[in-house]
């Protein structure tokens, strides 16, 4: 099983977002949990909340409808993906959309924090499920053999991603959506 988070910026490209979503479709053969990023919905969160000075609580709680949202726009897409607030392993479809469940989330203890975006979210996942593969796409240029550390220095993932992904299990690629086209699925 694979966890596939799509960045949010992806939403910019219809042409590159519509080709990852095929290229999941078409050259993965075991199941997959696509994670999306809450793109321009999650940045209208942060202006809104800069604005309203709203606390972190209620701009996590809006952030995770801004994915919910990207879920639906994926679902847009590919009417023949599942999208599912579940948190399981068992699933009739080979590719599930996740729209996170804040109710999950939170007995789950995860912080309302911006340093916790769907990249760490999607590492939580992916641990939850006992995935074998992470994938982060980026719109962003990939450099390639990263550590973690050095992804998160140069802003390719968020600050937290680190705690989630330690001890983990399962591999972890970070490719931008050129490579994620090309990429060897095993």
């Amino acid at each position: 099983m694979r966890v596939i988070k799509l960045g949010g910026s992806l939403m910019n490209d219809v042409e590159s977002l519509t080709q990852c979503l095929n290229t999941i479709e078409q050259k993965v053969k075991d199941k997959v949990v696509i994670v999306p990023g809450g793109g321009l919905f999650a940045d209208q969160v942060r202006l809104a909340q800069k604005q309203w000075q709203f606390n972190d609580e209620i701009a996590h709680e809006m952030a995770i409808l801004a994915m919910q949202q990207m879920a639906l726009l994926f679902k847009s897409i590919k009417p023949n993906f599942l999208v599912s607030n579940t948190v399981s392993t068992k699933f009739d479809n080979k590719v599930v959309i996740w729209s996170p469940d804040i109710k999950q989330l939170n007995q789950d203890g995860i912080e309302a924090s911006w340093d916790i975006t769907s990249d760490s979210l999607a590492a939580w996942l992916a641990k939850k499920i006992q995935a074998d593969e992470l994938i982060l796409v980026k719109s962003a240029d990939v450099p390639e053999k990263m550590t973690i550390n050095q992804m998160q220095k140069q802003g390719l993932v968020d600050k937290a991603f680190e705690q989630f992904t330690h001890k983990s299990s399962y591999n972890i690629a970070l490719l931008n959506k050129y490579s994620f086209n090309e990429y060897t699925f095993i």
